[in-house]
């Protein structure tokens, strides 16, 4: 089955299992996953090669909302408080998913304020490669730097640095918050399942988990 970045492939594993009669992929804690609210404070360190932004977490409420999820998570560093059904519905949210990130950037940039706050970008390979992932990295240290989050359609499955895995096999949607050693290192939000709420991850490995698909940056 291909994967574009105008494809509706943004189900969590276990939301594919529950709409698909079981499509493998290990599952994930993200279909009965409560929404929970929790204030993750980061330092905010510029000109250091650091900086992080403080996230009003929120987990999804069901497994096919991590597109408004992501998106309402990654607009709460502005401060900005939007509930996740009205996003949803913004951004034309079905049990199928989101379509894809081009219908989370005009989101993105409405609630921002900005029509050209945002921009979607795409790694429309299998695989990215050093310029595309040096292109996230520069997207991700410009967008935190700016006080805002990046929103990224990823698939399959990465490892933390922490070895932990995430697996996604039917695709879904996170939000990156910050970054470390000049963005080689950024810090995820992601709406799955409040008890990982945040962790890190090599760059390396993210432009690899969004490769096929897209994400929305400043």
């Amino acid at each position: 089955m291909a994967t574009t970045l105008l494809r509706k492939t943004v189900l969590t594993a276990a939301g594919i299992a529950a709409t698909a009669g079981g499509i493998a992929g290990p599952a994930i804690a993200a279909h009965a996953a409560p929404a929970e609210k929790a204030a993750i404070v980061a330092d905010r360190k510029s000109g250091h090669g650091e900086r992080e932004l403080d996230v009003r977490y929120e987990a999804q409420p069901n497994f096919y909302f991590c597109g408004p999820a992501a998106a309402r998570n990654a607009l709460s560093v502005q401060g900005k408080n939007i509930d996740v059904h009205a996003m949803a519905k913004e951004m034309g949210t079905t049990e199928a998913g989101t379509n894809s990130i081009n219908d989370i950037t005009p989101v993105l940039n409405k609630e921002t304020g900005a029509k050209d706050a945002y921009k979607s970008v795409e790694i429309s390979t299998p695989k990215a490669d050093d310029k595309q992932t040096d292109k996230l990295r520069a997207d991700v240290v410009k967008t935190v730097d700016a006080g805002r989050a990046v929103v990224a359609n990823i698939a399959g499955t990465a490892t933390d640095t922490d070895g932990t895995t995430h697996s996604f096999e039917g695709g879904h949607y996170i939000s990156v918050i910050g970054y470390r050693d000049n963005g080689h290192t950024v810090t995820i939000a992601d709406s799955a399942d409040p008890n990982t709420a945040t962790y890190r991850m090599n760059i390396d490995n993210l432009a690899d988990w969004i490769a096929t698909r897209g994400y929305s940056t400043s």
